[in-house]
């Protein structure tokens, strides 16, 4: 194999893939990356058997050829040359690859690259479309609600629902529910189901770029993966067995007061709560006080610590139906406002002890077709 790329190129590509390779594996090439000729582009490829990310990328091809390379000797390598062409060159019978940069000449020792997994092949003539703007998104309004405990490995998941024209997301960990529909390209022609692990869904948010237009996904039958392919990117992960707990059983059917908040003045009020009340069991206190006729209606929203203070905000509020003290996971609040984007937010409560809806109100038709549940804390008495 030999060569010539920009160093730019390579360095994004590298950056790419690398977020997939296995920093603790019992197989060392699972710590390399695998460089190789295609077509007359260079492919980098990387997985840890979960996750697997592949990146083409523009080069001059003058001997075709592939090896695997040791992924955080390479990208540091790479991160530190000029921003010039770098030259590299592959001599088979000892797998060590020469690299020529500016004033810069390395010799990296490599791995065979018949010892690196193969990665799959798929025909994206039947894949499901949906915009990337649209999809990244989502993605961003339901991982975070996704479980990091790998006891119940289903909810580390994200549950893929496809039907017609029509995607929804759903995320919970036991506290909390994300859920967030969305509109195909075009239609399904059998409808879709399957669990995707959050990491993966996430690193596809993260290498996805507000250039590309649109995001293929497919689901190969049997194979229990999901890949997804971008317009130089291919994503590639293993679904979570098991069934998805039926979410729409805890969405609340009614509330008893409804809160229209300004969601900067919410957020703001949040990370201040948040700032006291991690130092305790992250509890913010929320009195919702619905005025009379002549006063307004306020959300007074604080957190409390024995070691640090107490800070409290108060949000102007229309709100609708009787007063309510309810206490909710200050984090649980500020994540899912840092994913609003309308520029108010409605707080639907029923008691103290029964969960919260969190919807997004005003600006694009996408938000109104998001809803975040979330479980409220004890209240000291």
């Amino acid at each position: 194999m030999k060569v010539t790329v920009l160093q730019e190129n390579l360095a994004r590509g590298l950056g790419i893939v690398s977020r997939a390779v296995s920093p603790r594996s019992t197989l060392p090439v699972l710590a390399n990356i695998l460089i190789a000729t295609d077509e007359g582009r260079l492919r980098l490829s990387a997985t840890n058997l979960e996750l697997g990310i592949t990146c083409w990328i523009g080069a001059k091809i003058h001997e075709e050829g592939s090896t695997t390379v040791p992924a955080r000797t390479f990208s540091d390598l790479v991160s530190t040359l000029y921003d010039t062409q770098v030259e590299m060159d592959l001599n088979l019978r000892t797998q060590t690859l020469n690299l020529r940069c500016g004033a810069s000449n390395t010799d990296l020792k490599c791995i065979d690259a018949q010892e690196f997994p193969p990665m799959p092949v798929a025909d994206f003539s039947q894949a499901l479309e949906i915009n990337v703007a649209d999809f990244k998104e989502m993605v961003q309004q339901v991982v975070f609600a996704a479980s990091t405990d790998d006891a119940r490995p289903i909810l580390t998941g994200v549950l893929v629902n496809v039907q017609d024209d029509q995607i929804t997301l759903a995320a919970a960990d036991g506290f909390r529910l994300s859920v967030r529909k969305g509109s195909l390209s075009t239609p399904a022609a059998h409808p879709l189901k399957a669990v995707i692990p959050a990491r993966a869904l996430a690193e596809l948010a993260r290498i996805a770029s507000d250039g590309e237009r649109t995001v293929r996904m497919i689901l190969p039958k049997e194979r229990g993966q999901v890949i997804f392919r971008l317009d130089d990117v291919e994503l590639v992960s293993q679904l979570i067995e098991g069934s998805f707990p039926d979410y729409e059983q805890i969405i609340p059917r009614r509330c008893e007061t409804r809160s229209v908040l300004s969601t900067a003045s919410f957020l703001k009020a949040c990370k201040q709560a948040e700032i006291f009340a991690r130092e305790g069991s992250h509890i913010a206190r929320l009195n919702i006080n619905p005025g009379g006729e002549l006063q307004s209606g306020v959300v007074e929203i604080s957190g409390q610590s024995e070691e640090t203070g107490f800070n409290q905000n108060m949000v102007d509020a229309a709100i609708e139906g009787p007063p309510l003290l309810i206490a909710f996971n200050v984090r649980f609040l500020r994540e899912v406002l840092d994913v609003i984007h309308t520029p108010n937010v409605a707080l639907e409560t029923t008691a103290d002890t029964l969960p919260g809806t969190i919807r997004p109100v005003g600006g694009s038709d996408g938000q109104a077709e998001f809803l975040h549940v979330i479980m409220p804390m004890h209240l000291a008495s």
